[in-house]
């Protein structure tokens, strides 16, 4: 392992505290959607995601500190844990991401034909990218024998973290647009749902930026690069729902007086079709909601009283008469 760059005692604190961030922000995102009977196929890859960073750190606290009190085959061990538990959190992040995409589409469409092949060659690429670690350092014996044993992974391995990291956040951050473009909403909250999927761009720069220390033999700034791309993709997959949330808090506080947006998507459905994979309805054929402010609505409603109470007693004087 390469002298220069970040000291251990610096990955394993920046590992901590990142790692804690993420659970925390993850630990919402459940509380959230368990609290509204909204648990459904993402929030399950997010708490895998979960479990899969927490280990991450567990394995990487022991790769760095505690290596002298393990043999030479344990350390060979933890590494290889390091790099598959680093796979997992980045690509079942990605998987939830790619599920929330799905429970905003429509049943039996083809666009969610496209997103369920995606997820399928999503798991496809993570399973690509685990064997390829195995082959390429179980060829090499070198790097078995050293106090902090790490496999030199390559150009290869760089190349292609690099390709399967830009197409699937590409996708991650494109998909939902042709879903959006067409919703009802003011231009400040089209920006910021697109803000919110398009967070994926984050987790890319990092990813890229761990596929260069992997290119170049970084060393510790290829292990402190690793952590941070784990964690900030723990991180990306959840703001769609704790943004929304936080929103939703603020909305709340709002005075009475003041009529508060409604965010929604679609409209009021006609017909109502089962979906096998989501536990609420969803409406396929739909008509326009008009909302109004409901100060307007109580002001119209009374002139309304009044001019039926004034046509009544009308028709009473006519009939005295």
């Amino acid at each position: 392992m390469s002298s220069s760059g970040p000291t251990l005692i610096q990955i394993e604190i920046a590992g901590i505290v990142l790692t804690i961030v993420a659970i925390i922000v993850t630990s919402l995102r459940l509380y959230v959607r368990a609290r509204q009977k909204r648990l459904w196929i993402d929030d399950a890859w997010a708490a895998l995601g979960m479990i899969f960073n927490f280990m991450l750190l567990v394995t990487d606290c022991l790769y760095l500190q505690d290596y002298e009190r393990y043999p030479q085959s344990t350390r060979v061990a933890l590494y290889y844990m390091d790099v598959q538990f680093f796979y997992a959190v980045v690509w079942s992040s990605r998987i939830s991401i790619l599920f929330t995409i799905v429970r905003l589409t429509v049943p039996r469409t083809f666009f969610r034909s496209i997103l369920m092949f995606a997820a399928i060659i999503f798991g496809t690429i993570w399973a690509l990218l685990f064997s390829q670690v195995w082959w390429i350092c179980e060829t090499e014996s070198g790097w078995r024998t050293q106090p902090h044993p790490q496999c030199d992974l390559g150009r290869s391995v760089a190349i292609t973290q690099m390709i399967t990291d830009v197409l699937g956040d590409l996708f991650l951050i494109f998909a939902p647009f042709s879903l959006l473009y067409k919703v009802r909403l003011s231009r400040a909250q089209k920006v910021r749902v697109f803000s919110v999927f398009s967070a994926s761009a984050i987790t890319t720069i990092v990813s890229l930026t761990h596929a260069y220390y992997i290119f170049s033999g970084g060393g510790t700034k290829e292990v402190m690069a690793a952590m941070v791309e784990a964690s900030m993709s723990l991180i990306v997959e959840n703001l769609s729902v704790v943004v929304a949330f936080i929103f939703n808090l603020k909305a709340g506080e709002d005075p009475p007086s003041t009529p508060t947006p409604i965010v929604t998507f679609g409209s009021q459905p006609r017909k109502r079709v089962r979906d096998p994979l989501a536990t609420t309805f969803i409406g396929v054929e739909s008509t326009p909601i008009v909302l109004e402010d409901l100060s307007k609505s109580g002001l119209r409603s009374l002139k309304t009283d009044n001019d039926d109470e004034n046509s009544v007693n009308s028709w009473e004087g006519k009939q005295a008469i």
